[in-house]
């Protein structure tokens, strides 16, 4: 349920809705209406960022503001008053009187994967783009992030008395980190994308001289998620996606026996393969990264037992029928591990577009929960941090997870010659309780022979 009528007042309470995947609550970032305001069907009303992604809200009523349960920073429970609406009295000539009569067929507007009506009327609404406090407007449906980034007066005045346009910013992780840091973002130069601000930029103008920053004026949510403590310590609230990553975390670490294997592997030889292929097809390149994916899916393939997880209810091991790849990636927002769903039916090259497309999603913060959830076994590059090695936790439920270091120049042996080789290390973390040893060292040794010698790939794909 999402409503909660009031007769006597005629005013409904939009209650926050089941955002899926087992998300029970939601951090209030931004309201993007006002009591006050007159609301349409599928109006986004407030921005909130769960445990796995910021999400557009929409209301699926119609009516006037009169209540905003929550202020920004405050997480509020699934099933819980977000915002109360009032009936608009009379009908007649108001656009917004038809509002019932689009409740009873389903709002149709999708949040994050998630509908917002218990029903589908067969079309697709159109979603409005909206400026805060001020009367929606028509926009095409299924919005990108760009679009709602488009510069709008608000009535701001620069150093010149005139009208100041305000800033480009899509990320409210950016809005958030300005007001830590007293930044005014109208101030800031965004080097994204049609000027977009980026992170980078309140980082960069956070260390500029102080003279050249345009603090925010008497700005009470400046330091919002910094509480200084004794001694000048900083206290930051575990909330939203890092709080997430707490739990998880620790939970892998309670109820998983983890052991992690390691070697020092070769890579020469796949290196070479890699350059050769991207000289016969330049416009479709293979990263390093899809080539070691596809050894994994090779492995997995010959050692199902680390394709699977614990169900401790159940007191059973899944082995799953298809390998959901998961590559940890570093985001604005934290680690994330996004999911390329069935991987062992991609191509090598469909594998390297897909995995550009996902990580680059997933760093932009577009990607909905269900592209974060599900996967069966990840894949993480922790080499690109610069490190040689690492004993990573593994990805709860998973059962196991292969880390990749940084690829160096060190001494090898050659045919019983010593030469100068691209080297390597792999580790495999993996679930005491799915496999032992010998079928762990097994698939590592698997992936390091193929990272070794790539023709071993071909005679096994």
């Amino acid at each position: 349920m999402s409503e909660r009528m009031t007769t006597a007042t005629g005013t409904r309470d939009f209650l926050l809705p089941d955002l899926g995947e087992g998300l029970s609550e939601a951090e209030i970032v931004e309201w993007r209406v006002a009591v006050g305001d007159v609301v349409t069907v599928d109006q986004t009303v407030v921005e909130v960022e769960t445990a796995k992604a910021v999400v557009d809200v929409p209301c699926p009523y119609a009516g006037r503001v009169v209540a905003l349960h929550g202020a920004a920073g405050e997480v509020r429970p699934v099933g819980q008053p977000l915002i109360t609406i009032a009936s608009l009295e009379g009908g007649g000539d108001d656009p917004h009187a038809t509002y019932r009569e689009e409740e009873r067929a389903g709002s149709g507007n999708v949040l994050i994967g998630y509908g917002t009506g218990h029903g589908g009327s067969g079309r697709r609404r159109r979603r409005p783009r909206l400026a805060l406090a001020a009367e929606p407007t028509a926009a095409t449906a299924d919005p990108t992030p760009a679009a709602t980034a488009t510069p709008t007066t608000g009535g701001a005045t620069g150093a010149d008395g005139g009208a100041r346009t305000a800033p480009l910013v899509i990320s409210p992780i950016v809005r958030r980190l300005a007001r830590e840091r007293g930044l005014d973002l109208a101030a800031l130069h965004g080097t994204g994308p049609g000027g977009v601000i980026r992170r980078a930029d309140v980082e960069a103008a956070s260390a500029a001289p102080a003279a050249k920053l345009a603090a925010v004026p008497d700005s009470p949510a400046a330091h919002v998620g910094l509480a200084p403590a004794a001694d000048g310590d900083v206290v930051i609230p575990l909330t939203g996606i890092r709080k997430a990553i707490a739990d998880k975390l620790s939970r892998s670490r309670r109820e998983i026996p983890e052991v992690t294997i390691w070697v020092d592997v070769d890579a020469t030889g796949l290196l070479a393969t890699r350059a050769a292929i991207n000289a016969a097809t330049p416009d479709a390149p293979v990263s390093i990264l899809a080539l070691l994916a596809r050894i994994c899916l090779s492995g997995l393939r010959r050692y199902p037992q680390l394709n699977a997880h614990v169900d401790t209810e159940g007191q059973r091991i899944v082995q799953s029928a298809g390998v959901h790849l998961g590559i940890a990636a570093q985001t604005d927002r934290g680690l994330v591990v996004p999911v390329l769903r069935d991987a062992q039916q991609l191509t090598t090259r469909e594998l390297a577009a897909t995995l550009a497309e996902t990580t680059a999603a997933a760093r932009a913060g577009t990607l909905p929960p269900a592209r974060l959830t599900g996967g069966t076994f990840t894949l993480n590059n922790y080499g690109v941090f610069g490190v040689d090695g690492s004993t990573p936790i593994i990805n709860h439920p998973e059962a196991a997870l292969l880390g990749v270091g940084r690829i160096v120049d060190k001494p090898w042996v050659v045919d019983g010659q010593l030469a100068v080789r691209k080297v390597t290390q792999l580790s495999l973390t993996f679930d005491h309780r799915v496999c032992d040893g010998g079928v762990a060292g097994g698939f590592l040794r698997h992936v390091a022979d193929c990272v070794e010698q790539p023709a071993l790939l071909v005679a096994n794909v």
